[in-house]
Parts: C-alpha cells; structure tokens; sequence
C-alpha cells in the first residue's frame, strides 16, 4: 500500500538545503554560496520504495523570531504546517551556530530528523563529527551526508519514511524559575484547542513576549490565550527572550563541544588569512572594485563577436521571412509590421542582450559559488550603516546589474520594512544588463574611438565602473537623505556568515546561470519587446500632415531635450525604450536616419558621424550616459515595485526619483559647461 509523507527541510541560510532539495528530487532550483537564494518555497517530490514523499523547501532562517519576510515564511512554515517530518539541514563547518535554530525546531516540533551536510568539506579541512554519540544524546535520527556528492541520500530517505518518533528523550532545560512559570503556562493552557502546535513550546513563547509572533499564533489556534489573566499575570512585565536564548546557546556550544573534533586547523587558518585581506578596510572595496571591473571588461570585450554573428544571422533570416510571407500573399502592411516592427526590435533585444548576458551572469555565478558576495557585503555594511540602511542592500544592487526586477523582488532579504524600501526606491541607480549596450556604445564612440583594442577596452571598462561608482554614491546619498523621512526608526538584524571558500563547478555554474537567469530575462524581454515593436513601427509609419507621429513627438520634446543636454529624438527613445532598455539606441538611429524600421549600424565610426550630424557632441554623450543610469525604471520593474511595496506612492516615488536626479544633473552640465 503506497503512503504519503511531507517533509519539511529547514536550515540555516547556505547550508546547502536547496541542493539537498536538488539531489533528492532531481529538480533545478537556483543554489549558490550566499544567504538570501530561497526566497519562495520550492516543492518536489519523489518516490521511496512504498512511499510517496512531497518534500517541501523553504527559506533559509536563523532563528523562529522571523526578522526579514522571508523568515516570516520559514517561520509559520516550520510551526504551522503540517507535516510527517521536519528535516534540519546543518552545515557540518557550522554546527555550533546551526544548532540553535534545530533546537528551536526540537522544541516546536515532534517529528525531527537531524541532517548535517557538507560532510565532505568538513572531513576535508580536518573535522569529526561522533554522529552516535549526538544521536544517542538527542535520541532522534541524525545523518551525516553531502547533497553535492549525493552521498547517504538513501539513509535520509529511509529515515523520512519511518513512523513517527513517539518517545523524544532529549527536553532543552531551562533555570528553574524559567521551568516552573512553563508549568504553570503549560497547566492554564490546559484543554485549549492548540491543533498541532506542542503546549511547552507555546508557554516558551509566552515567556519570550514576542507579540508579534504570538498574535499569529492566535490567528492560528483561533483562541486569544492572553484573555486568560492567570497567564497574563505570569507573562506580565517579564521577558525572558534573552535569558531564553543565552540557555539555548550555552547547549548549542556544550553540545558542539562534545562531538566536533577539530583534527587540522591548516584550512581554517588559510580561510582567516584570505579574509583579513578580503574583508579589511585597507583592500576590502579596492579588491571589490578590482573584481567588478574586470568582470565588466570581460563581458565588455568578449561580448562584440557573438553579437555579431547573431545580428548577422537574423538579418539573412530576415529576408528569408520576409519573402516567404510575401510568396504566401500576406499584404505588405502586415509583413512589414511583421518584420520592419516586431520582428527588428525582437532580434536587435536578442542579439544585443544575449552575449554580454551569457558571460556576465556566469562570471557573476562563480563569484556566488566561491563565497565572495557574503564578503562584498560585509564590506559595503560599514558604508551603508553610515547611511542607515543594511549591508544586505550590495546583494540586491549586485542583482540589478542582471535585471532591476529580479533585485527588487530579491529585496525581501532584508528584515526591516525602511530599509527593504530604501533598497527598492535605489536599485534603479544600478545600470541593468539592458542598458549596457547604450552606454558601452557612447563610451566607445565619445571617448576611446581613435585608441587600440587592448587599451580602449580597458578605458571602456574603466570609464564604465567609474559611471557605475557614481550610481553606487548616489544610493548612499539617497539612502542617507531618504532615511530621515521614512517610517520609524527601525534596524535589521544583519547577521552575515562567511561561508568557507568553495571551488566553483564551472560547468554546472554556466549551465545554471544560462537557464535560469539569461533565457529567463530575456524571455521576458522578448515579451514586452513585441508591443514595444509595434508601436514604434505604427508611430514612424502613420502621418500627420506629411509627417510621422515619432517625429511630432521629437518635435514636442525638442526644447525640453535641449535644456537638458539632450534632444527630442535621444528623449523619446528613452520613453518609447520603456518596455526594454535595450531598444533605445536603435530608436535613436531609426529617428535620425528617418527611415520606417530600427535599422543597426555596425561601424562605430559611421554611427558616431551620424550623431555628429545630428548635433551630438561630447556634451551630448556625456548627458545621455547620465540619463541612461538615472530615468524611470522599465515596466517591467516598475510593475515588480508595485507588487513588492503593494503601494502607488511608493511605485511613483521610484520612478520619479531617478528620473528627477537625471533630469537635474543633465541640466546642471548643460549649463555648467
């Protein structure tokens, strides 16, 4: 007879729960060496001799007091849900640390199954850990496997499927003040319908008066234990929140103690060493601007020539399409919709985006896998404690040089409300991956035109981190300002590990960073490509008076353009390059060329003698680079923002800020200069 069981894996952020999930069920869920990669719950399963197990993984948490939204989720997951089992996923480097929130989940939970993972690494820098000795200790199942070498997978299945452990030895003690106020707890709750949740741990978290959590716990039950006035008058004025936690930590570190054995210390040292020059004041952002740059010149450089061949390739496909629709006699209206329209602003999004994509999501995955990020942003939280937000804020700017969308949904990270919002309202200031051919191809053009390869590369990329840089200040600047006007004053706990530095999989790395975030951007670029395509070709192809919308427009917009260094053509593309970024510089060529379609020039020379003769001048560039950081964020990010902040003010604030710091220092240049 086939049984059903649920399982739930919880853990600490990047103790490799989501490539236990991964090694257990076969799916693809995104990992990497940083807090913060599970953000939803991921669901999978598999099937285990007579028994179908639903396997449930959920965001990464330190503790059940739920500071960031998505420890909320892992918290009401872990204490709400019902389940056959409850799996805590330990790091084996970590153990001490991990302990606590498996004792929390012990106190919570009957059905606990201990599972310490990266065995391997642990066996590798010289650690022991007596797994009979704990499991005699706590009296419940406790393997020892590694999720990236599937090692003891079979073990951890088996004990998934096992009833459920009737007879739990191990209790956490407390003083005996603590104890006896749980008794009384304990006995007043008495017959109250509490569903599944365990009677002890409820009088616990009475005792901790986190009120917050114990109103969802009262949503929960449906019964408002605080009417009781015998156990508000135990609770009353106390909080033994920290006492609470100083026992819980003294047995996590006695515990550790007993059955960790440390037999080499030469890979540990090594790791500090690294650090204290990776994490110092002197060469932490040094080393983080280093790195950045040359992922930048890297992607810059080799991005030119796969980018080529595509747009090569779409333009001998286009004719092919082209003729095959006319021979089916399809009107040359719609063909030239079809193809002048949707199909030229499709494969220029395509071909444009696709290369610096594919090589900088992987380079950027590596760092991920290595255990650099954690490091960045340990660096950047003393500059954004000055500014009264949270170092977990580098995380999501670093996520918005992929896509703005993907960071501000990555925002949740953050525990405080002002802060997560902080993070939101800036991360426009990031350059996304759809703006850096426009501002690749004017620095090109402007700046390092007559130079050789080698050294206008590196001027390029240069010059492109120093505009970057100046985004990554005006965050500060913004943050610092903003603070004062936001919310209460309110901080998050950043509790940040270090991971131990891991040799990437590179193979495994360019495959996940491929699928999983270059064909789903730009998926999703493509969608909002397509009606972008027929507007633009609908406006350049329909006149008034002899003259086409696009250029009512331009002439609209003309005199604020000039005012701000810009012009009404550079202006209008940037509106119309809403729906993606990367179609604003073919807009600028299709305007000045007059012509009905996006047309590409592939010389730089030619493209920079037609700017020339439309009045650009280095002013121009310089203006337009500054617009292209600081304007409205695309719709798709704009759509993200209101889903994340569920708020129109905040929604409306986000796109006019950038828009109003670009506005303003285009027109402080043009007057400066």
């Amino acid at each position: 007879m086939t049984k059903n069981k649920s399982i739930i894996l919880a853990g600490n952020p990047n103790v490799g729960k989501s490539s236990l999930f991964n090694a257990l069920t076969g799916m693809k869920q995104h990992t990497g060496n940083w807090i913060g990669k599970t953000t939803k719950i991921a669901k999978g399963g598999i099937k285990h001799k007579d028994s179908i197990i639903e396997i449930f993984d959920i965001p990464g948490t330190y503790s059940l007091y739920g500071q960031s939204e998505d420890e909320i989720v892992a918290r009401d997951f872990i204490c709400f849900k019902e389940a056959d089992k409850i799996v805590v996923v330990c790091d084996a480097m970590a153990l001490e640390r991990n302990l606590n929130l498996f004792f929390q989940v012990l106190e919570c939970r009957k059905d606990v199954i201990l599972c310490i993972n990266l065995i391997d690494e642990a066996e590798k820098n010289g650690l022991y850990i007596d797994k009979d000795r704990l499991e005699k200790i706590l009296n419940i199942p406790v393997l020892l496997v590694s999720a990236r070498k599937k090692y003891n997978l079979d073990n951890l299945k088996e004990n998934m499927c096992l009833e459920e452990i009737k007879d739990r030895k191990y209790r956490l003690t407390y003083d005996k003040h603590i104890e006896s106020k749980i008794s009384n707890i304990g006995e007043l709750i008495g017959d109250i319908d509490i569903k599944n949740l365990d009677k002890r741990w409820l009088a616990i978290k009475l005792l901790e008066n986190d009120t917050k959590f114990i109103r969802d716990i009262e949503e929960y039950i449906g019964y408002n234990l605080l009417k009781n006035i015998k156990i508000r008058d135990i609770i009353e004025n106390e909080n033994l929140e920290e006492e609470i936690i100083k026992t819980r930590a003294k047995v996590c570190k006695d515990m550790a103690s007993l059955v960790v054995k440390n037999r080499e210390e030469k890979n540990y040292k090594k790791t500090l060493k690294i650090d204290k020059i990776i994490t110092s004041k002197k060469y932490g952002i040094p080393i983080m601007i280093m790195l950045l740059f040359l992922v930048f010149w890297i992607t810059i450089v080799f991005a030119n020539y796969p980018s080529q061949i595509l747009s090569n390739t779409f333009l001998y496909l286009e004719n092919i399409l082209r003729d095959m629709l006319l021979d089916f006699g399809v009107k040359e209206s719609i063909v030239s919709l079809s193809i002048d329209g949707v199909y030229k602003v499709v494969t220029w999004v395509i071909a444009v985006m696709l290369p610096p994509m594919a090589i900088f999501f992987p380079l950027f995955s590596i760092l991920e896998d290595l255990g650099y990020l954690p490091r960045l942003a340990f660096n950047m939280d003393r500059i954004f404690k000055k500014c009264n937000s949270c170092g977990k804020q580098a995380l999501t700017m670093c996520m918005g040089f992929g896509c703005n969308a993907c960071a501000i949904s990555g925002s949740k990270i953050i525990g405080s409300d002002k802060e997560r919002l902080l993070a939101i309202i800036t991360n426009n200031f990031m350059p996304c991956n759809g703006r850096f051919p426009t501002l690749i191809a004017i620095i090109s053009m402007f700046f390092i035109a007559s130079l050789p390869a080698l050294l206008g590369g590196i001027l390029s990329a240069g010059i492109l981190a120093f505009i970057i840089g100046f985004g990554i200040f005006m965050t500060f600047l913004v943050c610092f300002i903003f603070s004062k006007f936001i919310g209460k004053e309110e901080k998050s706990n950043f509790i940040l590990e270090l991971p131990p530095y891991r040799k990437p999989e590179i193979r495994k790395t360019i495959i996940r960073s491929i699928f999983d975030k270059t064909i789903y951007i730009l998926g999703r670029a493509i969608l909002v490509s397509i009606p972008a395509g027929i507007v633009i070709w609908t406006m350049a192809n329909i006149s008034i008076n002899g003259v086409s919308i696009l250029n009512h427009f331009v002439y609209i917009l003309n005199p604020l353009g000039e005012f701000m260094g810009l012009d009404g053509v550079i202006l209008l593309a940037f509106i119309l390059g809403s729906p993606a970024n990367e179609i604003v510089l073919p807009i600028i060529i299709m305007t000045y060329l007059g012509t009905n379609t996006l047309i590409e020039i592939d010389n730089l020379n030619e493209l920079k003698a037609l700017f020339i003769q439309n009045g650009w001048t280095l002013k121009t560039a310089i203006c337009t680079l500054i617009f292209c950081v600081f304007h409205w964020p695309c719709s798709t990010t704009s759509l993200t923002i209101k889903k994340e902040t569920n708020s129109l003010k905040w929604t409306f604030i986000s796109i006019a800020l950038p828009t109003f710091i670009g506005f303003c220092l285009c027109v402080f240049i043009n007057l400066a200069f």
